[in-house]
């Protein structure tokens, strides 16, 4: 597969006068069509990243290349065009009064051609089955539907990476599992890349890849079952914590990760044998 995002050798720190980095010599590369999930504790730098990737810091040294283009390269600004960035409160993204006079702000910001934002934006929204609530007011929308209006918005533009700031904690249970849903669809579909930073293990586990940073370091980058199965500190996703407990309890489960689907088929086939 074709590296979408390539960070070389990258450093920051916020205070100069320290010694200590916030981020110290990261390297790491995105797919095309990959879900990378970025993990750690408060102040491992996952939030300082994100920034970086965006642009809204400059890195003290190494590079960051998406779509071939150096973002902080102050001749070649238009490598920000190729990300999108969905923050933790969508409200704070809302500019329209309706739901497809917020997906076309962006586009009319780049002097797109009416008849080409029209069916950008219901394309858009059709994606991530908000196109009957085009007329809406966002504000009224709960917190599943404003997340999606914001993504829809990210769509229209049609960037190469989509970048998720902790922008699922703030749902409840069934909208995060719909928007990781359709993340996921997202991804098959249209080959989007995205890069979620989050604490939420579920979200996580539905990544493609998983990479833990501590202190400012990668320490850890694989497949969320070798990730779940290694570092054993983790809090593991619900499905893998529910086949733990199963088996202290006398249960016979494989020892290996489980994905939700396969605890499902597990225990289906289980009460099936009962």
């Amino acid at each position: 597969m074709k590296p979408i995002v390539k960070v070389k050798n990258l450093t920051f720190k916020y205070d100069k006068r320290i010694e200590e980095e916030t981020l110290s010599d990261l390297s790491f590369t995105v797919n095309q069509g990959e879900w990378l999930a970025v993990i750690g504790h408060n102040g491992s730098g996952k939030s300082t990243l994100a920034k970086l990737l965006v642009g809204l810091l400059e890195p003290e040294e190494g590079s960051i290349c998406i779509a071939g283009l150096n973002v902080n390269d102050t001749m070649n600004r238009n490598g920000r065009s190729h990300i999108g960035l969905v923050f933790q409160n969508p409200e704070n993204q809302f500019i329209g009064t309706t739901v497809e006079d917020d997906v076309a702000f962006g586009l009319e910001n780049i002097n797109m051609p009416y008849e080409e934002m029209v069916k950008r934006i219901g394309k858009a929204l059709k994606l991530v089955d908000m196109y009957e609530f085009r007329s809406h007011d966002p504000s009224r929308l709960s917190g599943g539907q404003k997340q999606r209006v914001a993504i829809a918005g990210m769509l229209a533009l049609k960037p190469s990476l989509i970048i998720l700031d902790e922008a699922l904690v703030m749902l409840d249970p069934k909208s995060r599992r719909e928007l990781l849903s359709t993340l996921q669809h997202l991804i098959k579909t249209e080959n989007i890349t995205v890069i979620s930073i989050t604490h939420d293990m579920n979200e996580a586990a539905s990544a493609d890849r998983i990479m833990i940073l501590e202190k400012g370091r990668i320490v850890k980058s694989g497949s969320p079952s070798l990730i779940f199965e290694e570092q054993l500190d983790l809090q593991p996703p619900f499905a893998e914590r529910l086949k733990r407990e199963l088996i202290t309890r006398g249960g016979e489960f494989p020892e290996n990760y489980m994905t939700e689907e396969e605890m499902v088929r597990r225990l289906c086939n289980y009460c099936l044998i009962v």
